[in-house]
């Protein structure tokens, strides 16, 4: 589980966010949604510590993670996917993967096998350099390096931008099985209803840097959708 607790950040004299409270359970998808520019990104940032906060508090299980590095939280057991996924472009799949290897806790030197299951186009591909894929393929790419950790939390910052519907319904049952049959929390941001509707579990919306509402997804009312999220 992660839990975030009246989290502050700024940006120079810029308050991004705002006594921020968040939880994230174990085997459940957490959707966060909000209109451009309101910290839902940064929210991530500072969960996997790139992005320092001002005060309050980031608990991986019972765990205060808030003054660990990057590197030490991805041992703890988080995955980042952050947006434009960001892979190696010159390195090949199997030495993006490889990549993360080095932050496993239990010192594993090998590609899990279930990475190559549930993106069978990783195996295919293992050779191909990861700048060479298509969109869709570096985004499978940077789930599997994430998962590759062998994480208790994925975050992922919008995985279906700017791929194609195939790999998105794709991604959508990763994302299933992730948390149904091993239990990760998934942290999600995504701005695409109908995506979110059909992955997350529970969702909150975010309005400069705060939550303005939250509950199970079956909640998300169109009066909540035309409030928060209409442009």
């Amino acid at each position: 589980m992660i839990q975030v607790n009246g989290v502050n950040q700024y940006y120079r004299q810029s308050h991004i966010l705002r006594d921020l409270e968040l939880k994230a359970e174990p085997g459940r998808c957490t959707c966060v949604m909000g209109r451009n520019g309101v910290g839902k990104t940064t929210l991530l940032k500072c969960i996997m510590g790139l992005l320092p906060i001002r005060n309050g508090q980031i608990l991986l299980g019972d765990r205060d993670i808030s003054r660990l590095s990057p590197e030490a939280r991805a041992r703890a057991g988080i995955g980042y996917v952050p947006q434009g996924r960001e892979i190696f472009p010159e390195l090949t799949v199997e030495e993006n993967l490889r990549v993360s290897l080095s932050a496993r806790a239990d010192g594993a030197r090998k590609i899990p096998e279930s990475i190559y299951r549930l993106f069978p186009v990783l195996k295919e591909m293992h050779k191909r350099r990861g700048g060479d894929l298509s969109g869709g393929q570096q985004q499978q790419l940077a789930i599997g390096r994430a998962l590759v950790l062998d994480p208790k939390v994925l975050l992922l910052d919008e995985p279906g931008e700017g791929i194609q519907p195939n790999i998105v319904r794709q991604i959508g049952d990763v994302i299933g099985e992730l948390k149904n049959e091993m239990g990760l929390s998934v942290l999600l941001i995504e701005q695409k209803l109908p995506f979110a509707r059909r992955v997350a579990d529970d969702f909150y919306i975010m309005e400069k840097g705060s939550v303005v509402a939250q509950g199970a997804i079956e909640a998300l009312s169109d009066d909540l959708v035309q409030q928060h999220l209409s442009v």
